[in-house]
């Protein structure tokens, strides 16, 4: 792996806790409004490619997963929404872990604007 500078290191930090505040936000919903800004906040930085890819997942990931949480709640009177809040769980899970083991290696997500886990 290269040698990152300061800021890009930073960058890189400040990404890996934008997942880290979308996995407690499972619990404590807030944390991931405050994941957000930081992601907005931070996008338009000067920084690798495949960094900048790692903020626009996580953009999209808030978004998409706003739009799930939303239908879940609104079809959870009649039963339907169960399901869809546990994949909505599952979802953000797995988007978080498999971002975090993609950003510790320096790799791009290969599809950024994507719904699911890729």
């Amino acid at each position: 792996m290269e040698q990152l500078s300061y800021a890009e290191n930073k960058l890189i930090e400040n990404s890996k806790l934008i997942y880290i505040l979308y996995l407690v936000s499972l619990a404590f919903g807030i944390t991931a409004i405050v994941a957000v800004i930081i992601a907005y906040i931070n996008k338009d930085d000067q920084m690798p490619d495949w960094l900048k890819s790692h903020y626009n997942y996580q953009v999209n990931t808030f978004w998409k997963g706003m739009v799930i949480l939303i239908v879940g709640v609104l079809t959870i009177i009649i039963i339907v929404g169960i399901p869809i809040l546990i994949f909505w769980t599952v979802w953000v899970i797995i988007r978080c872990i498999k971002g975090m083991k993609l950003l510790d290696t320096q790799q791009a997500q290969p599809n950024p604007e994507g719904w699911l886990f890729d």
